[in-house]
């Protein structure tokens, strides 16, 4: 963390009496129709030289001793009876309770508070990839508790960075299929997100842009945001994001399945390419593997159960 401060410092360096939330609700599903030409063919493509850009921090996961002393069986014992696979080279041991993961006190305040009593299986195989800054696929059905698994350590990376600038964009940025999920992951991000003083705010079509444009020109540590609404902001120079180093692409062949790949492909060229990058999806097709092929480098891929699930509406969290 930048100059050494602390998470407290943090919290109490953030200003407190900035809003976080857009007014607009209103809304719709699908994507928004079509105009003429291609989606977002105003915005350039960027050419990235890692050599000139800021350095980040990404890796901030410590193992924490209990899990250290689990032997090659507790590890495969684990994840076989939370029906956990994985692939890829260098994932880290799933963890079995929240302390595990070294959350900051005030994310353990929250989870005490909901009264959440230990990781659903993405989470436990998810925290530890994720805090340790790699890239990673999760397939796993709705209902599984992987908003948390990619929020929690959104806001860990956060706390990290250096505070935003007048001008600068998100530095999460989550790209969802609709406004509805849209709406409930923000929910989401402001819960774990406000003691910490973590702005966010949706952006998404069929409501008005004026909320939503004064929200980012304010500055938002986190974007939540369908991939049509998003193109008009970025082409009309009302975000950027250049301070984007934490992707989360949450339903990702429902975000296809609905045509938005061109869009999606138009904003991850906006990103800078040493990100990391988090995909979330239910199914596993052959279109969803080649975006996670072009957009992810070195990912760990972990599967939940069966590839093709209905969704769980068990897990609340």
């Amino acid at each position: 963390m930048r100059g050494g401060s602390s998470y407290g410092d943090r919290d109490r360096d953030r200003g407190r009496d900035r809003p976080r939330f857009g007014g607009g609700m209103g809304g719709r599903n699908g994507p928004p129709p079509m105009k003429f030409g291609n989606p977002g063919e105003r915005l350039r493509k960027k050419r990235w030289n890692l050599d000139e850009l800021p350095k980040f921090e990404k890796n901030f996961y410590n193992e924490h001793p209990e899990v250290q002393r689990m032997s090659q069986f507790d590890v495969e014992e684990i994840r076989r009876k939370k029906e956990v696979t994985v692939r890829g080279s260098g994932c880290p041991k799933p963890v079995t309770a929240f302390h595990q993961a070294h959350f900051p006190q005030y994310v353990m305040d929250v989870l005490m508070h909901q009264n959440f009593k230990e990781p659903t299986a993405i989470q436990s195989q998810g925290f530890p990839v994720a805090m340790s800054g790699k890239d990673m696929v999760g397939i796993a059905q709705t209902g599984s508790g992987k908003t948390l698994a990619y929020l929690l350590p959104a806001i860990v990376h956060i706390n990290h960075q250096p505070y935003l600038e007048r001008g600068d964009g998100p530095i999460c940025l989550v790209l969802a299929p609709t406004r509805e999920l849209a709406q409930q992951v923000q929910q989401v991000a402001f819960d774990y997100g406000k003691s910490s003083r973590i702005k966010s705010t949706c952006v998404y079509g069929g409501a008005p842009k004026g909320p939503q444009i004064r929200d980012l020109e304010r500055g938002v540590e986190i974007c939540i945001a369908t991939p049509g609404r998003l193109i008009d902001f970025l082409e009309a120079g009302k975000t950027n994001l250049r301070r984007c180093t934490y992707l989360v692409l949450d339903e990702a062949d429902r975000m296809l399945d609905m045509g938005f790949e061109p869009q999606i492909r138009k904003i991850v060229e906006q990103i800078r390419p040493d990100r990391q990058t988090l995909m979330w999806s239910a199914t596993w097709p052959k279109e969803v593997r080649q975006l996670a092929e072009d957009f992810l480098r070195e990912y760990i891929q972990i599967n939940i159960g069966a590839l093709e699930l209905s969704a769980n509406h068990n897990i609340l969290q």
